[in-house]
This record gives C-alpha cells, sequence and structure tokens, in this order.
C-alpha cells in the first residue's frame, strides 16, 4: 500500500510518520508537505476560500497520480477543503486527521476535552463532533510557539496544563487536536488518570482498517 501524508506544519510530519512505522511498517509513504498553508490561513483573513479548497484538491491529484492507495491529512484546521477532496475521490480513503480520534471519543463516552495549539482549528474541528457529544475546548497557542523554538518539554508542560484544567472543569476524555501535540502524549498518560487519545494513533489504525 502507498499512503499519501499531506501536511501543512513542518511539526506533523515526525508524529505521524512515527506512528505509521510503529503500527504499519510495510506500507510505503510519501510525505507531501506545503507550510505555507498554515501560514496562509492565519495571515490571510479569508478563510478556507476557493483558492485555499483548490489548493488541496491540487495536493491531493499529485498524491492520487503518483499512485497513492489512500491520504491521509494531518492539518487538523482544514476540514471542508478535505471534504471536497472526499467528494472528488470517492473511491479511495481520504481522512480527515481528526476524524477517527473523534470517533474512538465519542465512543468512549463522557464529555471531552479538546486541546488545539493552532487557533483556526477550534473554528472548524467542535463542528464535526456529535452534537450530543459533550464537548470543552482549550487553546494553548503557546506550546505551538515553544515548537517553534525547539522546546519541546516546554510545549509537553503547557499541554498538561491545559488538559488539567479541562480535567477540573469536568473532562473524562483528552483529544489531542495537533498531530505536532501527539509528542506529549507520553506526559499526559503518565500524570492523568483519564484516557489521552492523538490523531496519529487513531487515524493510522483507522486508515489501515479501510484499506484491509
Amino acid at each position: 500500500m502507498r499512503i499519501a501524508l499531506i501536511h501543512a506544519l513542518a511539526h506533523s510530519v515526525d508524529p505521524i510518520n512515527t506512528v505509521m512505522q510503529a503500527q504499519w511498517p510495510e506500507a510505503t509513504r510519501m510525505n507531501l508537505l506545503d507550510d505555507s498553508l498554515s501560514a496562509d490561513l492565519a495571515s490571510g483573513g479569508r478563510g478556507l476560500d476557493a483558492a485555499m479548497h483548490q489548493r488541496f484538491l491540487d495536493l491531493a491529484d499529485y498524491a492520487v497520480g503518483t499512485g497513492a492507495d489512500g491520504i491521509l491529512f494531518t492539518c487538523s484546521a482544514f476540514g471542508p477543503c478535505i471534504d471536497a477532496v472526499k467528494a472528488k475521490h470517492p473511491n479511495m480513503p481520504v481522512l480527515k486527521p481528526n476524524e477517527a480520534m473523534i470517533a474512538e471519543a465519542q465512543k468512549l463516552g463522557g464529555p471531552v476535552g479538546l486541546i488545539a495549539s493552532f487557533a483556526s482549528t477550534l473554528k472548524t474541528m467542535p463542528d464535526e463532533f456529535d452534537a450530543r457529544t459533550r464537548l470543552d475546548t482549550q487553546l494553548v497557542e503557546a506550546a505551538l510557539s515553544a515548537l517553534n523554538q525547539g522546546q519541546g518539554e516546554r510545549h509537553d508542560a503547557l499541554v498538561l496544563d491545559a488538559a488539567q484544567q479541562l480535567i477540573a472543569r469536568g473532562a473524562e476524555v483528552i483529544a489531542l487536536a495537533q498531530f505536532s501535540m501527539a509528542r506529549a502524549a507520553t506526559l499526559l498518560r503518565q500524570e492523568l488518570t483519564v484516557p489521552v487519545l492523538t490523531t496519529p494513533d487513531s487515524a493510522v489504525a483507522a486508515l489501515k482498517l479501510a484499506l484491509a
């Protein structure tokens, strides 16, 4: 199987490749990175407009042209753009980065605490949860800034603090919205008593099942 991994943040590349190597080493991976996607979304002021949709369609078409059997996007702030790719390629698995984790969180039941380090994620991702899900969100932009400065331990500590705040407000499941945040999962699982879900773990398991 050839799997296209499409990234909008450089920080997402290592987490998903680590999980792919651990869970699905026999799959052939291709990594496509356009780190201007997130920067343009954050600074452009146009949101997910037609031009942004077309950029995602172009990336997907390139991946399909190389022989990809499935596509996994690792950028959680672009749900509608990924839906457009799904519609254009209905006969192959195209996964949003967060849909498998959302399904897993909802299956666990209980209030879900969703942590994001990229503000645009919280504009679209909550709508992907079932309306019956009790959802609380926490934005921790300083964590992404810490990663950008090479401060991995500070990033993880900030994510842990956000998780503890959510649990104090009643969360019974912690979901980490960004692939780049998965590195903090080990610390959170050591310090917390509630399930901690990451997008890479859930997404790879779902994609592997879809292509079994």
